[in-house]
């Protein structure tokens, strides 16, 4: 497996429409920056779900505060339709790891997973201070590997979070 480099990232977002609603400028040497969506979802008192909640009007300037130890979980703006021989995999961008949020490492993106948002796993690991999020803002990146060949079974037929456009909590909670 050969990790995918930007001239290869550009193609496959061009002819094989492997990402939509990226911002060109934000393709690197071997990796696309996400950015955060206009939902997350937050934890209820009163059940085990998760509850969704708009930072839609949130900024840089008047963001949405992530408490310290808070987990959430989030979306990216960006629309994923992984071709049937590339696999991808999320990575917290280094500055964002260093301000102290914490990514859970569940954002792997099968072949032939598609029509769906990256939901993220988030959290604050600082102890004292809160942490910005807003629409817009560069979460992470994501790297992509072009498989040995296809897999036998496609994600696009087993796969339970295909056309998802909204954050989306577990669909097998505790089971």
């Amino acid at each position: 497996m050969t990790i995918l480099c930007d001239t290869e990232i550009q193609a496959l977002i061009t002819e094989r429409n492997m990402v939509e609603n990226y911002d060109p400028a934000l393709i690197n040497p071997a990796s696309l920056d996400l950015r955060l969506g206009g939902t997350i979802m937050v934890e209820s008192a009163e059940d085990l779900d998760m509850r969704p909640l708009s930072i839609a009007g949130s900024t840089a300037d008047n963001p949405y505060w992530l408490k310290p130890g808070q987990f959430i979980l989030a979306q990216t703006i960006e629309v994923f339709n992984m071709p049937e021989d590339i696999a991808g995999l999320f990575f917290l961008k280094s500055s964002r790891a260093r301000e102290g949020y914490e990514n859970l490492h569940a954002g792997y993106a099968d072949p032939g997973w598609h029509g769906s948002v990256l939901t993220l796993e988030l959290k604050n690991s600082r102890q004292l201070l809160p942490l910005p999020l807003w629409p817009g803002l560069k979460i992470g990146q994501m790297v992509w590997w072009r498989m040995s060949k296809e897999p036998g079974t496609s994600y696009a037929v087993t796969g339970h979070y295909n056309q998802d456009l909204a954050t989306t909590a577990s669909k097998q909670l505790l089971s």
